[in-house]
């Protein structure tokens, strides 16, 4: 295990800022992380693991240690009549590990694809898309204590999943460093083609039998059509959550403005499409410097260049004041926000 001082950040970061670390080390082993925890010399150090670095924002340098996750594997670990138990590193390419369970049949993850990230980020996020979330399909994950190098089980309860939400983004920020993460697929798909466009896309794919390779083509080229390739242009994806009011809100705002775009939640709530409360506000396609909103999809900040990380905050807290202003709905950044001194 090799520890590096004062190293850069700017290929470890979707945004592309060019923030440094303090100090930056790369895990690849169990015994590694136990190691780095064990030495003095870091054990009061800030501590920020990383795995894609492709859902947070580095508005200033990092004075700790930066710990990349490289924990790698993928395995069916057992089987049942309905399922498959497939468990993965928490270093695994997120993508790829979905592609890798289409290839063998293991449905349910399909309309996950393209998300950009690595596996021992999904959980922390409960990233979703298309109407499936990872709570939908988690079976359990294996982690070890920051401070104590304890192993640690989370079941699917403990983690208390929510939109975007679990234990790991609040009570548990920074306390745990994921090793791998066990799903639980379908043996028999269950196919989901009725959140957004992926009907349409079938349709003008020509498929004829559906599948989970059918949907998970689909989902990529929606995803592919709306969404900067973060290797072309710095982005993190969308950069704000889907605002839930109550249903007595929404109909207010239709009053005002018919066409907002909403979707009704089982407790009488109704989720808004935060994409179209920012664009009538007017901020697609704006740009400030180097720092942007997205021309194709209005919940994506970019960095077109060498915008530093304070400039792209300071165009999200723009953008929440001016939908406040206009819908007196709170927006809520979906990135993890980085700025330690």
């Amino acid at each position: 295990m090799t520890i590096y001082e004062n190293q850069s950040l700017l290929l470890l970061n979707t945004f592309h800022i060019d923030a440094s670390a303090r100090y930056l080390v790369e895990i690849n082993s169990e015994s590694d992380f136990l190691s780095l925890i064990t030495d003095k010399k870091y054990i009061d150090s800030n501590k920020l693991v990383l795995g894609g670095g492709s859902n947070l924002l580095f508005t200033k340098d990092f004075n700790g240690i930066v710990i990349k996750n490289n924990l790698l594997g993928k395995e069916l670990i057992k089987e049942d009549d309905e399922h498959y138990y497939v468990k993965a590193g928490a270093g695994e390419v997120w993508h790829e590990f979905v592609v890798w369970c289409i290839k063998n049949n293991y449905a349910g993850l399909e309309n996950l694809s393209l998300i950009p990230g690595k596996v021992g980020a999904s959980p922390m996020q409960n990233i979703g898309a298309y109407g499936v979330e990872i709570k939908d399909l988690f079976k359990s994950l294996e982690a070890l204590d920051m401070q104590t190098g304890e192993n640690v089980v989370f079941t699917n309860t403990q983690c208390e999943f929510g939109y975007r939400e679990s234990v790991f983004k609040r009570k548990y920020k920074n306390r745990y460093f994921i090793k791998s993460v066990t799903f639980k697929l379908n043996k028999h798909p269950k196919f989901n083609t009725s959140y957004g466009a992926i009907e349409k896309e079938l349709e003008v794919m020509g498929v004829k039998e559906l599948s989970i390779k059918a949907i998970s083509d689909a989902v990529i080229r929606i995803r592919s059509s709306k969404l900067p390739d973060p290797a072309q242009i710095g982005n993190a994806g969308s950069f704000f959550k889907n605002p839930e009011v109550p249903g007595a809100k929404y109909e207010s705002l239709k009053q005002g403005f018919p066409t907002v775009v909403g979707y009704p939640l089982e407790n009488g709530n109704v989720k808004l499409a935060a994409g179209w409360l920012i664009e009538q506000c007017g901020w697609k396609g704006k740009r400030e410097g180097d720092a942007g909103v997205h021309i194709n999809q209005a919940l994506v900040l970019v960095n077109y260049g060498k915008a530093k990380g304070s400039e792209i905050y300071h165009l999200s807290s723009e953008i929440l004041k001016s939908v406040h202003d206009k819908f007196g709905v709170d927006l809520e950044r979906e990135v993890n926000i980085y700025d330690h001194l």
